[in-house]
């Protein structure tokens, strides 16, 4: 065994508290979740101090964020049948969706083996959630880009489904039948197994639902009634994102990831508030120089209380606040490492929260 640790980014950063301007930074709380952990989630403070953790029964699949009752809501990976269902499968596949108290306990829990990325709950106690389903051969075949022939055993796309307190489906929303052959096309290196390769979903007023597709570089809203998009931004914009939210103003927050851009040849994330009403960017964090902030998978954005907004850069399980005039004020690095599906040991976060004192009933 070499005396060096192998682990590039262990070997040349500082892990755990590494910034931290406490006049600007937004105080509270931030949650994440190591992703190739066995099931551990933290919740830590301004300092990096751990004040609470939930030790679960799944790994992650592939995070948890906190209810307005202080509860846990969280998707765990669950390894079957499917595991080796396309290559890249194994990465994101959940498979079960939880709620848990403070100490733990399993309240709520629901199964479905197509299930990947992202799971939120709903008002009367359900979930909406992302699943894959098969497309079939004749609309695949007019599937436009991707790798030729890098389709394997068929293509798969995205079917969002929610489910009631009891675990039953009340609505879905079939991609492949909503998708555009000349608009929706595959990200020229990504491989055919994928059309949309979902990342986010979001539940929204008025019986929407706001989505996130990272092989189409789209996100988009749903009107839950018609099944029918009611707003889009896409390739001309985005590069492979994730993390859409609305803002209590009514624009949408992305973690643009830059993997692939249009007209930029180096690839480099930003973070964009988007006016949906023009399309229009409001507001947007890059680095400088740009390539010095970075993550091609995951990732996400959160705005604070205060204004401040609190990013992801997931690949390198670095999170951090910004202002509005894009100070950094709080980083954290995430110091756990965990073996991932493919044998690499990462510490990768797919995307964190920040709560204040009084959205977390168990402090007060």
């Amino acid at each position: 065994m070499s005396p060096v640790d192998q682990q590039s980014r262990r070997r040349i950063i500082r892990t755990g508290l590494t910034a931290l301007d406490e006049e600007r930074a937004c105080p509270g709380y931030t949650l994440y979740t190591p992703m190739y952990g066995p099931g551990e989630v933290y919740l830590i403070d301004l300092h990096g101090e751990e004040v609470h953790q939930w030790d679960l029964p799944y790994p992650p699949g592939l995070y948890g964020y906190l209810l307005p009752n202080g509860n846990l809501f969280y998707g765990g990976k669950v390894k079957d049948e499917t595991w080796d269902r396309f290559p890249a499968w194994k990465n994101f596949k959940g498979g079960v969706i939880l709620e848990v108290d403070w100490n733990g306990n399993v309240l709520w829990e629901h199964h479905d083996q197509n299930h990947h990325h992202d799971a939120r709950r709903t008002p009367l106690g359900g979930a909406i959630y992302l699943t894959v389903e098969p497309v079939p051969a004749e609309v695949a075949a007019k599937v436009k880009g991707g790798v030729p022939g890098a389709d394997g055993d068929g293509m798969w796309a995205d079917l969002i489904v929610e489910v009631d307190a009891s675990g039953n489906r009340v609505w879905e929303w079939s991609a492949y039948q909503h998708l555009d052959f000349q608009k929706d096309v595959v990200t020229f290196n990504d491989h055919r197994d994928e059309w949309s390769h979902g990342n986010t979903v979001v539940p929204l007023p008025d019986d929407r639902v706001m989505v996130s597709f990272r092989n189409l570089s789209t996100v988009g809203i749903i009107d839950k009634k018609s099944g029918d998009w009611v707003w889009r931004l896409g390739y001309e914009t985005l590069a492979q994102q994730h993390d859409p939210s609305m803002l209590p103003n009514g624009n949408i927050l992305i973690y643009d990831n830059g993997t692939h851009r249009q007209h930029d040849p180096m690839p480099a994330s930003r973070v964009i508030e988007v006016d949906p009403k023009t399309n229009d960017i409001v507001w947007e964090y890059r680095d400088t120089p740009p390539h010095n902030f970075f993550s091609p998978y995951i990732s996400g954005a959160r705005r604070l209380a205060n204004g401040n907004t609190l990013i992801t850069e997931g690949m390198y399980g670095r999170m951090f606040q910004v202002t509005p005039d894009g100070d950094v004020v709080w980083e954290y690095i995430n110091p756990r490492f965990h073996i991932n599906a493919n044998g690499a040991e990462v510490n990768w976060v797919f995307r964190a929260n920040h709560y204040t004192a009084q959205e977390i009933p168990a402090l007060g």
